[in-house]
């Protein structure tokens, strides 16, 4: 018998009874991909993995927990044999087969009258493998497309024009792998780009030549571009029936002023959307191996502009309060008041024998680590010559990541 190659087709399950016969870790795997087609998924299994229990509990599922039964069947369109008694697969593919519903079998392809595709999605395009019943190879080809999509190797033409307006995105702390694939996306999508200096910059160079670049850099102490020019080239470009990317360092909505932008481009009636970016307040602690909460040590964590002293009068800090709490406080923009931050916060009633870690360049091939206390962290950052950016994390998580040094 001739071994044709499967007909692919994609289907459409919005609002479609799907069965998955068997609750195991298949079903844990296939499961969420089906609810985000929009199925009616039905799990009929005597027992579940606490995965999928938990998508019964949530209502995004209904599970039977009993054996199968033919009456299962009744008015589905789709199935996934998933038990770990290939007996009852055979029951469910046979019974599947006499009433014309496909049905793929996950213990034999062979026997199977459909085969689920390594499947991903890049840009609005999904692109499904069937590598002749071997997984790890459909799996291999989809992320070599996938990845050759995202880096621009191969071109994804758009069917139809993008529409205008302000995408704000977050690029995460510095390490363009950190940076999410929503992002990515979107810088792919760009007319324009308006970046700061905190974004991932590598990214920059694969940008489209005919992209337009903005630097709108803030340097420390030194040159910046002002809010209200960033607001105004932003608008105008969208205005202008550009797709613009605000493309930012760490998170837009978290010390980023991003929502300032958004307000503009309500103001304007620019449409506007936000990709969240990992935020460099928990992200560059984490990359350097030091927890902002730990059980028994720190249940609670505080981020803290430091670009103001204490006792500047915009200040909106309660840096008595602050001293007050016995969890974590990371410090953003804080590395010229830092001096002046610790001293306050020891006046108000912190040891000065609190451990504080300042990790410098956080998640970048120049990252640099000083470990330190409240008491001693002005002579300290003189000695290593620390410069901004810099995250800066106070309390005991810093001597539990590293219990050497505070030993």
């Amino acid at each position: 018998m001739t071994d044709f190659p499967p007909y692919p087709a994609g289907l459409r399950l919005e609002g479609r009874r799907v069965l998955v016969v068997g609750g195991g870790h298949v079903a844990q795997r296939r499961v969420p991909r089906l609810i985000g087609a929009g199925a009616d998924v039905v799990v009929v299994s005597p027992v579940t993995t606490p995965a999928v229990e938990g998508l019964a509990a949530s209502g995004e599922i209904a599970w039977h927990a009993r054996p199968f039964e033919p009456e299962d069947l009744e008015g589905t369109w789709y199935v996934i044999a998933a038990t770990d008694d290939p007996s009852v697969n055979q029951v469910v593919s046979a019974e599947c087969e006499r009433r014309r519903i496909f049905c793929v079998r996950a213990d034999d392809a062979g026997g199977a009258t459909a085969w689920t595709p390594a499947v991903g999605r890049h840009a609005g395009v999904t692109v499904a493998v069937l590598g002749n019943r071997e997984p790890r190879r459909s799996a291999g080809v989809r992320d070599a497309i996938i990845a050759a999509l995202r880096d621009g190797v191969i071109a994804a033409p758009y069917d139809d024009e993008r529409p205008p307006g302000v995408v704000l995105v977050g690029g995460g702390p510095g390490d363009p792998e950190l940076m999410t694939v929503a992002a990515r996306r979107a810088l792919s999508e760009a007319d324009v780009v308006v970046a700061d200096r905190l974004a991932p910059r590598e990214l920059l160079g694969e940008l489209s030549p005919d992209v337009e670049l903005i630097d709108v850099a803030k340097l420390p102490r030194g040159r910046a571009a002002s809010q209200d020019e960033i607001n105004r080239v932003i608008v105008e470009r969208a205005l202008a029936g550009k797709r613009v990317v605000r493309f930012k360092g760490g998170d837009s909505f978290v010390y980023g002023r991003g929502y300032e932008e958004a307000l503009a481009c309500e103001e304007a009636g620019v449409p506007w959307t936000v990709i969240p970016g990992l935020t460099s307040a928990v992200s560059v602690p984490a990359v350097a191996g030091i927890p902002v909460t730990h059980r028994g040590v720190a249940h609670e964590f505080t981020v803290v502009s430091g670009h103001l002293p204490p006792d500047h009068p915009d200040s909106l800090v309660e840096w008595d309060a602050l001293a007050r709490l016995r969890g974590t406080v990371v410090l953003l923009m804080a590395v010229q008041n830092l001096p002046r931050i610790a001293e306050r916060l020891v006046s108000a009633g912190r040891p000065s024998s609190t451990p504080l870690a300042v990790i410098s360049e956080g998640t970048m091939p120049g990252e640099r680590i000083l470990l330190s206390t409240l008491g001693s962290v002005h002579e300290d950052m003189a000695r290593e010559e620390v410069r901004p950016p810099a995250v800066v994390v106070v309390g005991e998580v810093v001597s539990v990541a590293n219990p050497a040094h505070y030993a």
